[in-house]
């Protein structure tokens, strides 16, 4: 770590007097985990802090401000295009990331049917509060991580992969904004009476003590407009992306240019009779025929619609393996436990000489390969039969209504499907979420053959019938392998590309954006800009209105870095 200014120096004392010493990080092999992406984003960072309590962020943030340095919020840290973390050295301030997964309180309201969710409050977390109550929040076991926070989905607007809910959203926060003229201010959106002063307003908040919960009829907790908008098959635009400027308000959206303390989410019914149906076939026109006549005529809508293409299964099936073997046995509990080990041991590995930080990714695929074929035996017959695999799931009216309308269907249409047990329904959607992982291991035990990864998610218009990409030979042959999967209904895809050793990955991506741009496809859908994309111009200047002085996470969306975006 470089030498520190005086100023620096008084301000890790000041941070180390709000939190104690064990919760401010300054060397560089303990702040590795934290200002280190998942996929992308690397930087020097002055601190790592991790408050305890909300009054503790807010004192966190009033310090930072004093001594102008840039605060980066993150949460779990488990983005993939590096949007929590600083990108490179050319900042013009230190920065200092708080962390704030220590804070994970949830409260419940109006019964269960919305809840309050504190700054580090995870996806995984919620949904087991809410199970015994029969509700569910707006994302479930989704495409990317496990251990995903709550609030982290709401400042993305996330999308996941649930076809009745849309993007991760609601009007419902309590944020902290610096104002033009550098005064900094706590806003209070909730809905719900906490006092009068920050203090006051951070601990009754934190404790659950609300003095009056109001109804807010006239403000969105969640995109309750999705389900008619997705249906809409005909529409020359996109059903979800990022940049969308209807879902773009206050917390939802800002990437972090707020620093946000809670927020106020709706919660939905969860469906008691669920049935899985794998369906395959050859021809990616079948499928769009499928998508559209379920989402403009079916009575019930899919709960969800995962899509993957055969070698993104092959992929998946052999680097996402031991992912798979280990949410299969031991559930998701203790995923982010081990994967903070398997960071901390990676930092380790870096810094030792004849040692790589991917070595973890090596031990863990050669012990993958131990263990017998962990797939059920239908699925890998219809690997063989068929290219493209759709995942179908339906909840009560509508499994009948799927059963019916599939039977006909094929018997007039190249493909098949069956009905999966329990066991085949689980395991189904566990390999699609495993393929998102599958890239970077492939990436990490192919160190002489791949340069680097090319991920984009993008939102196709909705009433695009030709889904299926084409690449131009001068970029397909640098690509060694492609990974296509994503939600179909909504028209989201992720699409990995593991390029060869000595291609110019920059130069692909911008080749593939050109192509994208063509076919007036959204991008990115659900990931956010991060540091990989740059922000639309809507998407820009909503940044630069919350954050005119550009003290948070700086140079988001290819954006300035500088401060008052000079």
């Amino acid at each position: 770590m470089a030498l520190l200014s005086e100023k620096d120096r008084q301000l890790i004392e000041r941070l180390n007097e709000i939190v104690g010493h064990s919760h401010v990080l300054t060397k560089d092999s303990a702040t590795r985990r934290y200002r280190k992406g998942f996929r992308f984003g690397d930087g020097p960072v002055l601190a790592v802090v991790k408050p305890g309590s909300l009054y503790e962020q807010w004192q966190i943030l009033q310090a930072c401000v004093a001594a102008d340095v840039i605060v980066i919020t993150q949460a779990a840290n488990t983005g993939l295009t590096g949007g929590s973390t600083p990108d490179g050295d050319d900042y013009d301030r230190p920065i200092v990331i708080v962390n704030v997964m220590r804070i994970n309180q949830v409260h419940l309201i109006q019964n269960g049917k919305q809840v309050v969710c504190l700054p580090g409050s995870t996806l995984d977390e919620l949904e087991k509060l809410l199970r015994p109550l029969g509700r569910e929040p707006h994302s479930v076991i989704g495409s990317s991580c496990l251990g995903a926070s709550v609030l982290g989905g709401i400042c993305n607007n996330s999308g996941g992969s649930l076809v009745r809910r849309g993007p991760a959203y609601t009007e419902l926060a309590i944020f902290a904004q610096l104002e033009a003229d550098g005064q900094l201010k706590l806003v209070n959106h909730l809905g719900i009476e906490l006092g009068d002063d920050p203090k006051t307003i951070l601990e009754q908040l934190e404790k659950g003590q609300f003095k009056h919960v109001h109804s807010m009829e006239n403000a969105k907790a969640s995109d309750n407009e999705y389900q008619e908008h997705i249906r809409d098959v005909d529409a020359n635009s996109a059903a979800r992306f990022n940049a969308d400027p209807r879902r773009l308000y206050e917390a939802s959206g800002c990437a972090g240019k707020l620093m946000v303390f809670a927020v106020r989410l709706d919660t939905f019914e969860a469906q008691k009779e669920n049935q899985v149906f794998y369906i395959g076939t050859n021809d990616p026109d079948i499928l769009e025929d499928l998508r559209r006549e379920m989402l403009a005529h079916f009575k019930s809508l899919p709960i969800s619609g995962e899509y993957i293409h055969r070698d993104c299964y092959d992929i998946a099936e052999k680097y996402g393996k031991d992912t798979f073997l280990m949410i299969n046995w031991l559930g998701t509990d203790r995923l982010p436990f081990f994967f903070s080990l398997k960071s901390r041991f990676d930092g380790w590995c870096a810094q030792l000489p004849g040692l790589s930080e991917t070595l973890s990714d090596r031990i863990l695929q050669a012990l993958s390969r131990l263990f017998p074929n962990h797939l059920p035996k239908r699925m890998q017959q219809y690997r063989q039969r068929y290219e493209h695999h759709l995942l179908l799931k339906m909840a009560g009216d509508g499994i009948n209504e799927a059963r019916q309308y599939l039977k006909e269907f094929f018997k007039d249409h190249e493909g098949d499907f069956f009905e999966c047990t329990p066991d085949e329904g689980k395991k189904a959607f566990l390999h699609r979420f495993a393929a998102a992982g599958a890239a970077v291991r492939y990436r990490a035990v192919h160190p002489d053959t791949v340069e680097d990864i090319v991920a984009l998610d993008i939102a196709l218009k909705r009433n695009e019938r030709h889904w299926q990409e084409h690449l131009p030979e001068d970029i397909d042959k640098d690509i060694l392998v492609k990974l296509y999967y994503g939600h179909f209904f909504c028209h989201v895809f992720h699409q990995d590309y593991v390029i060869r050793k000595g291609a110019n990955c920059l130069e692909l991506e911008h080749k593939m954006w050109a192509l994208l741009d063509k076919r007036q496809a959204q991008y990115p859908a659900e990931h956010n800009v991060g540091h990989l994309y740059p922000a639309k111009p809507e998407q820009a200047k909503f940044y630069q209105q919350l954050d005119p002085c550009n003290e948070f996470n700086p140079g988001i969306g290819q954006t300035s870095k500088c401060k008052h975006w000079h």
